[in-house]
């Protein structure tokens, strides 16, 4: 049982409860939210496995757990020409990002720091942007690629996924602008620092953990992008996501062979997910802790 201590100061005695030592955590908490990660991992994990599988065990029911692993799905993939959709999602997706990254940074910089007069109207209209429908804009959007002669054209498809993403950037490296240390600004501007220096030299260095969280996810968005690919491109820009509808046919959904497209479509994401995850924390979580 916990005693109390009792110390003179003065004439005024104290009493000094010890501090209760905490116990060990709840292990319920731990299983729980191992339980919660796999409930939501299994479904990726079921589409690996799925990929080594023969179609005629991947459409079994009930499903078949134990089978021998085969690489006939990927093989069969890989002869269907997936390179170049792999190509033109790479190509549409990086050019995307680093446009938006380019066109977005300055216009977050005037809607932080600089705030240009109604920058309140010019942030919800990128906002506006966002909320409405691909669906609805595709009709103008498309005649107007096609007398550009536009239609299925890489370069087209970039432009496009530059301003998808653009309203996210801007917001996005505005929060980070906003989190930056006023005086250390302050201090670059008394020293005669130019606006590009003070970009190149100050600004960007200490927002390059959010530049890099915004980059992958504009990227994650453009390599994800499915309405705007499978409706303004045929063959010449057809991306990743246009080459999985492939295998759904009339003659059936092939299951093994949709899983081991699709886990091939997934790893680059999760590959640079994975290489910038210290980036990524540290950039959404950029001025959480003052």
């Amino acid at each position: 049982m916990a005693t109390l201590a009792t110390t003179t100061q003065g004439d005024v005695a104290v009493r000094i409860r010890p501090s209760k030592r905490r116990g060990p955590r709840r292990p319920w908490i731990f299983l729980l939210g191992w339980a919660v990660a796999l409930i939501f991992f299994f479904p990726v994990l079921w589409m690996f496995l799925t990929g080594f599988k023969q179609e005629a065990e991947a459409s079994t029911d009930p499903p078949t757990f134990f089978f021998v692993p085969t690489l006939d799905q990927y093989e069969a993939v890989l002869g269907r020409d997936f390179v170049p959709f792999l190509i033109n999602s790479f190509s549409a997706s990086i050019v995307s990002t680093l446009l938006a990254i380019v066109l977005a940074a300055p216009a977050a910089y005037a809607l932080s720091l600089a705030r240009v007069p109604r920058w309140r109207d010019s942030l919800f209209f990128f906002l506006s942007t966002r909320m409405m429908p691909a669906v609805a804009s595709i009709l103008p959007l498309y005649i107007l690629i096609r007398n550009l002669g536009l239609l299925d054209n890489i370069t087209m498809l970039a432009i496009i996924y530059t301003a998808m993403n653009l309203p996210i950037a801007v917001w996005m490296i505005r929060s980070f602008l906003l989190e930056l240390p006023k005086e250390v600004l302050e201090a670059a501007r008394v020293d005669g620092a130019t606006f590009s220096v003070e970009m190149r030299s100050v600004i960007l260095p200490m927002i390059a953990p959010g530049l890099a969280a915004t980059a992958l996810i504009c990227f994650i968005f453009a390599w994800n992008e499915f309405f705007f690919a499978v409706t303004l491109t045929v063959t010449q820009a057809a991306t990743v996501p246009v080459f999985l509808v492939g295998f759904i046919t009339s003659e059936g959904l092939f299951w093994a062979r949709l899983s081991a497209a699709s886990t091939m479509a997934a790893l680059p994401v999760i590959i640079a997910g994975w290489v910038a995850q210290k980036w990524l924390v540290r950039g959404l979580t950029l001025g959480a802790v003052k």
